[in-house]
């Protein structure tokens, strides 16, 4: 289990001040990779304002070009140093598009019951501040069709960024993330059709033991201090993963990727 999956509730320390934030709106977001920049243009390519790309990936990119020529948008191609100098990094798997950033959603608690009456689980994370987590988080639910993520309006809680886009190859296009003001008024107010479950360590029970009267919102916590004692206090159970080793503790995008194969059976045996 995650390190943060603590005994007890206990008082938060501060969270890390360098947390990743949204891009501004009117700032373009650099989206880096094949597979990231392939289900952009699959999912939404009006999007795109320029693409860049090195020779290696030459050949794939016909039809990106062909829709950017229609639209009259610029497309190069370009050595690997100055795709790095576009990318902002030299991990950029040779292509990188220049694009709008998609507006960050705001959490409706009317918008979620009727996720609950479609069996639609909801992942949230309060605090979890490293952007290659949450990139590896949606990249598992979108792996799982998971499509609905829920996060905290803590200041230290990652959102969407050119980092985290990177690390989800694709998944971002796939899964809807808002963003929750106040979440323990927020999780209080959807429990009357999800089951509100935290995460902590030693504490609670195996996630197929839950009752399956209403869908999971399963929440999880910053990586070094877990879910503030406010959030968990708003969780109605409290889910463990056994281990049984000699390490006491998962990465939270390792936690987050077991429990959502877990949701996804139960939903399976649900028969939704």
């Amino acid at each position: 289990m995650a390190k943060p999956l603590h005994p007890r509730p206990r008082k938060p320390a501060p969270f890390p001040a360098q947390a990743a934030v949204s891009p501004p709106a009117d700032k373009p977001l650099k989206i880096a990779g094949l597979a990231a920049v392939a289900a952009l243009f699959e999912r939404d390519p009006g999007r795109v304002e320029r693409l860049f790309f090195d020779e290696r990936l030459k050949p794939k990119m016909g039809e990106f070009c062909k829709r950017l020529a229609a639209e009259r948008k610029p497309y190069r191609l370009v050595a690997p140093d100055e795709l790095a100098r576009v990318a902002g990094t030299p991990m950029h798997g040779g292509v990188v598009a220049v694009t709008r950033p998609r507006a960050l959603g705001v959490f409706d608690a009317e918008d979620a019951r009727l996720w609950a009456a479609a069996h639609r689980p909801l992942l949230v994370l309060d605090g979890v501040g490293n952007p290659h987590n949450l990139g590896a988080i949606v990249r598992t639910m979108a792996f799982f069709g998971l499509e609905k993520l829920v996060i905290s309006d803590h200041s230290a809680q990652a959102a969407p960024s050119e980092a985290s886009y990177r690390v989800a190859e694709g998944g971002m296009e796939w899964v809807e993330i808002s963003r929750a003001a106040h979440l323990p008024t927020a999780l209080k107010r959807i429990k009357p059709f999800y089951r509100v479950v935290g995460t902590a360590l030693g504490q609670g029970r195996p996630l197929d033991q839950m009752p399956a009267d209403r869908p999971i919102a399963l929440v999880l916590g910053n990586e070094e201090e877990g879910i503030p004692a406010t959030t968990l206090a708003a969780c109605e159970d409290v889910v463990t993963l056994p281990g049984f080793g000699r390490v006491q503790s998962l990465n939270v995008a390792a936690t987050a990727a077991i429990l959502a194969f877990e949701m996804t059976r139960t939903r399976m045996r649900g028969g939704a």
